[in-house]
């Protein structure tokens, strides 16, 4: 399974109309609807935000298209079906449109919400998926410096960290990086 491998942002005009094509790798459908969502924030004041994700979770595959106001299919269809064509997944991709004043019509519509889910996967460049699981790591203060080393150059990513009595690292990583870090003497480590 392929995925994208940076969140990026692209941008062209035509006939006047301006699109921002946003592209994300997600892990979850809740991720993909939060990223458009704040997309949706950031440009209020567009005509449209169309958005398209494909993600497969727990086994489970969640595909979904909006139009965001834009004539039926001419839209988050074009953008879903770059994402089948590409064979790309856990991705999401919003598309931003400000109207320049002149129409494009349905195949205007469609070639420019396709060309920029296009480009954005260009941008954001394609690699092999890899699941990172959600864990909790407890260990003492002087071993935050080999447990930060182990994530990030194992590709993770730290979600959150506490110091209290011990540090606490809410982590994603890969289940090989988990056996890295079992082998810290006095860190314990579980899945959530």
């Amino acid at each position: 399974m392929q995925t994208v491998e940076r969140e990026c942002r692209i941008e062209f005009e035509e006939k006047k109309s301006k699109f921002i094509g946003y592209i994300k790798p997600v892990s979850s459908k809740e991720e993909a609807e939060n990223f458009i969502q704040a997309i949706k924030r950031k440009h209020s004041d567009a005509t449209h935000n169309c958005s398209a994700y494909k993600v497969t979770e727990n086994g489970q595959e969640y595909y979904k298209v909006d139009d965001d106001g834009e004539p039926g299919g001419t839209a988050g269809k074009p953008i879903g079906e770059i994402m089948n064509l590409l064979d790309v997944n856990n991705l999401v991709v919003v598309v931003t449109r400000y109207f320049g004043g002149v129409k494009l019509g349905a195949g205007g519509l469609v070639r420019n919400y396709a060309k920029a889910a296009k480009l954005a996967v260009q941008e954001a460049g394609i690699e092999e998926y890899v699941h990172l699981k959600k864990y909790v790591a407890d260990f003492s203060y002087d071993k935050v410096n080999e447990v930060d080393n182990i994530i990030n150059s194992d590709g993770g990513k730290i979600l959150e960290k506490e110091f209290m009595d011990k540090v606490t690292y809410r982590i994603l990583v890969k289940g090989e990086t988990e056996s890295h870090l079992k082998e810290i003497k006095g860190l314990v480590i579980f899945q959530i």
